[in-house]
């Protein structure tokens, strides 16, 4: 029996993480975040009075029916004219909202014309704005503002409007499911957004499923500066509260000096890993080698190392 899994978060993170699943089950959900109000998304955003359609279109690549040249074209960003820095799959999603009711159809269309292996889900249909406030008092709003570097930490995230409704499908999917997966993908502007919306994290918490969390490999600058792995855990409990957590999952490998001098330069470490703070919270914390490196230079999870870690759970 293949099993139910359920991903949560946005971007590049769970995207790689789903490469990873679809070897292993057909039964996948993953729940994306519709904050994002930067790039292409937040001009289409502005313009079409549509929600943000990035992080849908990265999910919807990655499960696209084994076809690399639908994912690419998905992912294909114009390089000049007046189409410059928008990506295919967001102009795509754009004009399904045209012939769409609502947003949620609009994807639901687009996860049959891609052939998605499982499915793709906004977990809201509201217009969702992110709103921090950070440790100074002052307050920030919209998800590229919040990921700006050079402000004070982060100390409180929330959502305007506050607890939005869930899309249709989401709660279900998430007491449905075998496995629930957190991240790995930005705290504050991919993973905790989701926690926020009416049902979700009272869903994750009911559900019988296996709920893990998969540890960011690099802290990030203007939301997770010097943060700990259980730093994350801490923030996810202080908005959602406990209980959505059974397992950590994260990379011991060692990265190659070159590149994380990369990331030091531009604000980032190593995400420290300190097992013993888990200790009160019944958490098992899971540390593999899950790291690959692109072109040199970049730092990701090997999404079959993880996929194979995560299904052995």
């Amino acid at each position: 029996m293949e099993r139910k899994i359920v991903t949560i978060g946005g971007g590049t993170g769970v995207s790689t993480l789903l490469r990873g699943l679809k070897k292993y089950t057909n039964q996948l959900t993953a729940i994306v975040t519709v904050g994002d109000d930067g790039g292409s998304s937040g001009v289409l955003r502005e313009d079409l009075g549509m929600l943000p359609p990035g992080d849908i279109r990265q999910c919807i690549s990655a499960l696209a029916e084994t076809n690399s040249i639908l994912g690419e074209l998905l992912n294909y960003r114009f390089p000049e004219g007046s189409l410059k820095g928008h990506a295919f799959g967001n102009l795509c999603l754009a004009a399904l909202c045209g012939i769409s009711d609502d947003f949620e159809e609009a994807v639901r269309k687009m996860n049959l014309a891609f052939g998605v292996v499982g499915s793709v889900l906004p977990v809201s249909n509201d217009d969702i704005r992110l709103k921090a406030t950070l440790s100074d008092g002052q307050e920030v709003i919209g998800e590229s503002k919040i990921g700006s570097v050079g402000h004070a930490p982060i100390k409180k995230l929330e959502l305007i409007p506050k607890a939005p409704k869930p899309a249709d499908g989401v709660l279900q999917a998430i007491y449905d499911a075998d496995m629930i997966i957190l991240g790995p993908g930005s705290l504050y502007t991919s993973i905790l957004p989701n926690l926020l919306v009416e049902g979700v994290a009272e869903a994750i918490r009911e559900s019988l499923a296996v709920k893990v969390y998969v540890g960011n490999i690099m802290t990030q600058p203007g939301e997770t500066q010097g943060y700990t792995l259980y730093d994350h855990i801490r923030a996810i409990k202080e908005h959602a509260g406990a209980g959505l957590i059974d397992y950590v999952v994260a990379n011991i490998q060692e990265i190659p000096e070159p590149i994380e001098a990369i990331y030091r330069a531009d604000g980032a470490e190593r995400v420290r890993v300190d097992v013993a703070s888990f200790a009160e919270d019944r958490i098992r914390v899971i540390l593999k080698n899950l790291a690959s490196f692109e072109k040199n230079r970049y730092i990701r999870h090997d999404n079959a190392a993880l996929a194979e870690v995560l299904m052995k759970l």
